[in-house]
């Protein structure tokens, strides 16, 4: 699936994403997944356009799971490092920063979104264009929407219409799509009259339109749906697996998630079944293992199928750095592939590791412990983000910063 966060309901299974840490959840089924989902959003910026929404019409909006656009409370995030620059947010207006705290551009804008391919979407006014590192405006602010730069085009709407442009601005594929995604592996899907296909950077079809919704292509392969079902096609539009599943997740590992008959199994990129459908839930598979949810209860399973690590939990995370966090009564733990409890259930909530440390929340404050399970940043702020690129997003007294792995706020909360 996308690189961007999603909402999905599962019984059991807390996966979480790089991309939103963590309005502490609890048992809610509102979860941060990657799938599954009965119809996954398309938009990669999900929160630049959620913000866009708001600006451009008073309300605040998310994404739904058809991939348009719904009225919901709106949530203050913080933002991760991309490419060296985080946007900053000064009374109603959005800044950037670099890694030290120095600020790169003024607050300006009412929305940024992150660097792509060494650029950034921003908005003003209802309207969008897009920086460099500088903060300098290379592509003016003159669009409805827009999506990140992606293999060196990137998606603009003008009115009720999508084309694609190039980074000098110019308009290489003009406005004449209802929908469009991030180019990838040389294609891109659109939509036209209802339908979805994909083209190549010409514009010129190379699928004709005929779905009823399709993904990116990752590894060759792209989700498509087609009569209700999901199945896989090629880049010559040749369909490798047939629609014949409830849901497909993307492919991880060399494996396949699906669902058939509310239980989930797993194929090979070929569509031969290696892991009959069994379980009421499923993640994809990470660093060799999959979370899966049997009785209402949350274990691991490995590639051949065989449970690894028995369904004990009441939630869990992804393997992530060799380490997964799970839910046992009311505390959250972490447990090594071998199923070895070696951080005891203590946290009332804890993220993924990345880059050696996670985030765990502490009564009402998140603070960040390492793989020992020692806590190198006391619990002290009110929402955090993963580590990523050396720098963390914490929340203060409302407003959002950055801290190094020392704990020092190196961007203001501001």
């Amino acid at each position: 699936m996308n690189s961007h966060s999603r909402f999905s309901r599962l019984p059991r299974l807390f996966l979480t994403t790089a991309c939103f840490l963590y309005a502490p959840l609890g048992d809610t089924e509102i979860l941060t997944v990657d799938g599954p989902l009965p119809e996954p959003p398309i938009v990669h910026n999900a929160r630049f356009f959620e913000e866009l929404v708001r600006l451009q019409t008073g309300n605040d909006a998310s994404i739904n799971s058809a991939g348009k656009i719904v009225v919901r409370p709106h949530y203050k995030l913080g933002r991760n490092f991309s490419q060296g620059l985080a946007d900053s947010k000064a009374g109603e207006t959005v800044g950037v920063n670099d890694e030290t705290g120095k600020t790169v551009r003024q607050p300006t804008y009412d929305l940024v979104d992150d660097f792509a391919e060494g650029l950034a979407a921003v908005a003003t006014g209802g309207k969008v264009g897009f920086i460099d590192k500088t903060g300098k405006i290379v592509i003016p602010l003159q669009y409805d929407s827009a999506l990140r730069f992606s293999q060196g085009l990137a998606a603009v709407q003008i009115d009720d219409k999508w084309g694609f442009i190039d980074k000098t601005g110019k308009m290489v594929i003009p406005p004449q799509y209802n929908d469009a995604d991030l180019f990838s592996e040389g294609l891109a899907p659109v939509l036209v009259g209802g339908r979805w296909g994909f083209i190549g950077k010409t514009g010129k079809f190379v699928s004709s339109p005929r779905y009823d919704y399709a993904n990116q292509f990752s590894d060759g392969l792209a989700r498509v749906r087609v009569g209700g079902k999901w199945g896989f096609i090629a880049k010559t539009g040749k369909m490798v697996i047939l629609p014949k599943y409830d849901f497909v997740f993307k492919n991880s590992e060399g494996l396949v998630a699906f669902n058939a008959a509310d239980k989930c199994g797993f194929i090979d990129t070929t569509g031969n079944v290696v892991i009959q459908p069994q379980y009421d839930d499923c993640s994809e598979f990470h660093e060799e293992l999959a979370a899966v949810e049997t009785g209402d209860k949350v274990g691991f399973i490995d590639k051949a199928g065989k449970m690894v690590i028995p369904p004990h939990y009441k939630l869990c995370s992804n393997f992530s750095q060799g380490l997964a966090a799970v839910k046992t009564g009311q505390k959250w733990g972490f447990l090594d592939k071998t199923g070895k409890m070696v951080i005891p259930p203590q946290y009332d909530f804890c993220g993924e590791f990345h880059e050696g440390l996670a985030a765990a929340k502490s009564g009402q404050k998140w603070g960040f412990l390492d793989k020992n399970g020692k806590l190198v940043i006391w619990p002290q702020y009110e929402a955090a983000h993963d580590f990523h690129e050396g720098s963390a997003a914490v929340q203060i007294g409302g407003k959002w910063g950055f801290v190094n792995k020392t704990g020092k706020l190196v961007v203001p909360a501001e």
